[in-house]
């Protein structure tokens, strides 16, 4: 593939989340023909830099030396320079750093060009099964519980697909805080898209917990939760359940009546209880 002439200006290119046979033919043409590639790690890029013998220089952006870098990057381009910024996967700036590069580009009076292509976040969407016509993005939510709850709280009346990222090692904590914040609403994972042991599974948050218990998840997650429908039943209140039930019963006993009394899975039903007992000990 012979390279472009790129005009000066920075263009803001997606690359695979996973295959690397995913690239867009656009993409190409601009990584190979852009005086320079930021990413994010590497470390990382390199892995598609050699696949591709893409022959420009990579340099690191990221939020720790942004703002060291920034008036380089930007005088590179008053200079003449064609910039192409990616991301470790994906399309550059969706849960990434990089909106600040963007924004001071164009206060510059520089071009900036979107090349676009792969995303997990549309991915994930399309093989949902979801409503896709109103869709609430948030990333990744907060790693500490209080502020992941609290987070939860604000979305709870948002009527919309709500699409989060996570990671395995949280995925359970968090579809725990997500079923008893927003009730045991229908819900998705999509794991690895587009990779060897890509996996899309649709359930309830319980079931979902109670798989995700017994088999531990690896490798990159999208989190999607249906909206609340109007005729779904209110969500049962679990703690307030769960703590009436400790003040006559055994905490296995307990568990065992609200499970059967509520519908929701044994297994989130006992997670949260042990959770309950935990702050009550």
């Amino acid at each position: 593939m012979a390279s472009l002439s790129l005009k000066s200006g920075l263009y803001v290119t997606a690359t695979p989340i996973g295959n690397l046979k995913d690239i867009t033919l656009r993409a190409l043409e601009i990584l190979k023909s852009a005086d320079l590639i930021l990413c994010e790690d590497t470390r990382v890029s390199v892995k598609l830099v050699h696949h591709y013998g893409l022959t420009a220089p990579l340099k690191a952006y990221h939020e720790h030396n942004a703002d060291r870098m920034r008036p380089e990057i930007l005088d590179r381009i008053a200079d003449g320079a064609a910039i192409a910024l990616i991301s470790d996967a994906g399309t550059p700036l969706i849960s990434d750093p990089g909106y600040k590069l963007v924004r001071a580009a164009q206060e510059a009076g520089h071009a900036v060009v979107a090349i676009p292509g792969p995303s997990a976040l549309t991915a994930a969407l399309s093989i949902s099964g979801m409503a896709t016509d109103r869709v609430h993005f948030s990333g990744f939510l907060p790693a500490k519980r209080s502020a992941r709850r609290n987070f939860l709280e604000e979305l709870k009346q948002i009527e919309a697909t709500l699409v989060f990222y996570e990671s395995p090692g949280r995925l359970v904590k968090t579809l725990t805080d997500m079923l008893e914040i927003l009730g045991d609403r229908e819900a998705g994972i999509a794991r690895e898209l587009t990779k060897k042991f890509e996996e899309a599974r649709r359930a309830s948050l319980s079931e979902l917990i109670q798989h995700y218990s017994a088999v531990p998840p690896k490798g990159e997650i999208v989190i999607l939760i249906d909206r609340e429908r109007e005729d779904r039943e209110p969500a049962q209140d679990l703690d307030g359940l769960l703590l009436a039930a400790f003040e006559e019963q055994s905490l296995r006993d307990a568990v065992d009546a609200v499970a059967t009394g509520t519908g929701m899975a044994r297994k989130a039903v006992y997670v949260r209880a042990l959770q309950l007992k935990e702050k009550k000990a």
